[in-house]
């Protein structure tokens, strides 16, 4: 968890645990009178400094999922690409799978390094309107491993957050790796003082991602963070011939529709496949801006306005209660 420090025994329960200091696997570790004592029980400092930081993002949206390979990164580029074709709007995309950062071949932008600046860090630009913050750009090599223990990921998370010089943005999208992990709480608990707007689900129709994702959808439940609805991506092949629908990973459950009815939450749109989708990916474009008016593109779309509005509403409800 984020509260483990990196010299930690095997053991720890974390710092901020009621048995800091006290467990037996405490014994003879090095801050275990000052676990002891409480101090570490105290708010991480971070958290404010994080939410001054972010006071100029209006939106901040999470994009997560329950299991990997089910099109998340690819999600959150394109809701990225599709915010920022509003010239009028300033959006940022924040790459924080710190061992799977897909996010700098996907947008286009392998090889560029980040810059430091009297303000902190100077995130990569797509666009004039779109800038790209990933560990991709801190390494020398794509094929390089990220090999690091929790607190050393959960230290990278909030200096991305603290330490880039965001500037003013409408809209923050955070990629984050599969599952619930260490990464996922630390997003949460460094911006619980931000006001985040929701999370979008990503899942693919098969019963084996499902399962997954109602872990996801519990986690957020847990945590206070508000969903903002489902995608489900893979959602059949369309024959660009004879335009017939083909179930490549067919519903044997009913798929996302019937997960989301069963928990009472939105299902945005289901994306179905489309080959031209990864070959966009891995050549750092936009499939919206290459393929239009394909049926995916069309569905995309119709997501990100339903995000939109959700983040409209959600502003129009705070005034009014305030």
């Amino acid at each position: 968890m984020a509260d483990v420090p990196d010299n930690a025994p095997q053991h720890c329960p974390g710092t901020t645990s009621e048995q800091a200091g006290k467990s037996a696997s405490c014994e003879g570790c090095p801050n275990q009178k000052l676990c002891a004592s409480g101090a570490t029980k105290a708010p991480d400092p971070a958290i404010a400094e994080i939410a001054a930081k972010l006071s100029t993002v209006k939106h901040k949206i999470l994009v997560l999922s329950g299991k990997g390979g089910v099109g998340k990164s690819t999600f959150s580029a394109h809701l990225a690409h599709a915010l920022a074709s509003d010239s009028t709007k300033e959006v940022a995309l924040l790459d924080v799978d710190i061992c799977g950062p897909s996010i700098p071949r996907i947008m286009g932008l392998e090889g560029e390094q980040v810059h430091q600046s009297g303000s902190g860090w100077s995130p990569v630009y797509v666009d004039d309107n779109l800038a790209v913050m990933s560990i991709g750009f801190l390494l020398s090599s794509p094929d390089d491993a990220v090999i690091w223990r929790g607190p050393k990921k959960n230290g990278m998370i909030k200096q991305f957050l603290r330490d880039v010089d965001w500037g003013e943005l409408d809209y923050l999208v955070v990629d984050t790796p599969p599952g619930t992990s260490d990464e996922h709480l630390s997003i949460v608990q460094y911006l619980s003082a931000t006001n985040v707007d929701g999370a979008v689900i990503i899942t693919t129709p098969q019963e084996v991602s499902l399962q997954d994702v109602r872990k996801e959808i519990r986690f957020c439940q847990k945590v206070k963070l508000p969903i903002i609805g489902v995608v489900e991506n893979m959602s059949g092949f369309v024959c660009p011939n004879c335009k017939n629908t083909s179930q490549i990973f067919p519903p044997t459950s009913g798929g996302a529709q019937q997960m989301c009815t069963d928990l009472n939450l939105p299902l945005l749109g289901k994306v179905p496949l489309d080959p031209r989708i990864a070959r966009s990916c891995d050549e750092g474009r936009s499939f919206l801006s290459d393929v239009p008016d394909s049926p995916a593109a069309q569905v995309y779309l119709r997501i990100v306005q339903s995000i939109q509005d959700f983040c409209s509403n959600r502003v129009t409800e705070e005034n009014s209660t305030t």
